[in-house]
């Protein structure tokens, strides 16, 4: 396992972010000031293509090998067949101060609000957590969404959310923030004069 972070050249990651270890960013993705994404204790982190990582947000894990080395199983999630501490999809918003705590994934084209708290979870695509929920130890399903503050520590109240219909207020919102942060990381790599060079580096 690569311990150095991977990140695609056209991704951007700000001066005051930290992004160390064990973690992959994808194409166009937006890391904000203040963020701290750390494949260290817990790893790999991977983040999908045109995801964000917004100001303030924590992406960390548990331990997720033993003083052997041996693989700590139930601090790993698996997607297609592949194992991780925390795995982001593509498309994905993590707004200002939210906490993704592996082991955790979070689906493609979802939304995690302004202080919203995941952890020992999985939550499926297209969904939206409102600012403040509290998600743990269950699994989310794919086009639902939480309301604002609410904590899910149950999967038979998990299992019954809401489901997101043309109506829900916020239905479109993570396509307009997606849209917004793609362009702003092309845009700072355009200032910086970086937006050819890969970065290896932790910052």
């Amino acid at each position: 396992m690569n311990i150095r972070p991977q990140i695609d050249p056209s991704a951007y990651v700000h001066p005051q972010a930290s992004v160390i270890g064990a973690v992959s960013l994808g194409k166009n993705v937006m890391v904000s000031p203040q963020a701290s994404v750390r494949g260290d204790e817990g790893m790999p982190i991977h983040v999908g293509d045109d995801s964000n990582v917004q100001d303030g947000v924590v992406v960390h894990a548990l331990e997720t090998s033993d003083e052997e080395k041996i693989p700590v199983e139930k601090n790993l999630v698996e997607v297609d067949g592949k194992k991780y501490a925390v795995y982001i999809g593509n498309r994905v918003s993590l707004a200002h101060q939210a906490q993704v705590h592996g082991p955790a994934s979070i689906g493609d084209d979802t939304f995690v609000g302004m202080q919203a708290f995941v952890f020992k979870s999985k939550v499926g695509s297209r969904v939206v957590l409102e600012p403040g929920v509290r998600i743990v130890g269950v699994t989310i399903p794919d086009g639902r969404y939480v309301p604002l503050g609410m904590i899910v520590s149950n999967q038979s109240v998990a299992d019954n959310l809401p489901v997101i219909t043309d109506d829900y207020v916020f239905k479109s919102l993570n396509e307009g923030v997606v849209h917004v942060n793609t362009n702003l990381a092309a845009g700072y790599n355009r200032m910086s004069g970086k937006a050819t060079q890969s970065t290896s580096e932790g910052h």
